[in-house]
């Protein structure tokens, strides 16, 4: 019964600046990572931001470091990812993901939303 729902894709210009949104219900979401994934046709879906539950630390793939940054409110069970300095190859279906492994405080769990998508034009 998890839930996650993605928002704020757009079509954006090169340069330029977007936040996406994804807001959870149906878990304990503090328990839980947090990540966002992204897909273009014909490639393979990418992990490129991680926030861990345990105590919100945050990991990078090196095609986002620098420009991209994720956060998370457990208050608002919603996390948070921010683009700056957009590039083409950025264009895409962003995913938002919840993990965790089998624990004594938590059931295991690797749900989805269902993706907004990121245009990048120049």
């Amino acid at each position: 019964q998890a839930h996650l729902v993605e928002s704020g894709g757009a079509l954006v210009q090169v340069g330029t600046s977007l936040q996406l949104s994804c807001v959870t219900s149906g878990f304990r979401f503090r328990a839980y990572d947090m990540s966002w994934y992204r897909q273009s046709p014909g490639k393979e879906r990418e992990l490129f931001a991680t926030i861990t539950g345990k105590d919100g630390s945050t990991n990078y793939a090196d095609s986002v470091k620098g420009r991209f940054t994720i956060s998370r409110d457990n208050a608002k069970n919603t996390v948070w990812l921010q683009m700056n300095n957009l590039k083409p190859e950025d264009t895409g279906m962003y995913f938002c993901n919840a993990h965790g492994d089998w624990a004594w405080d938590r059931a295991a769990l690797d749900a989805w939303g269902q993706g907004a998508p990121v245009t990048v034009s120049s």
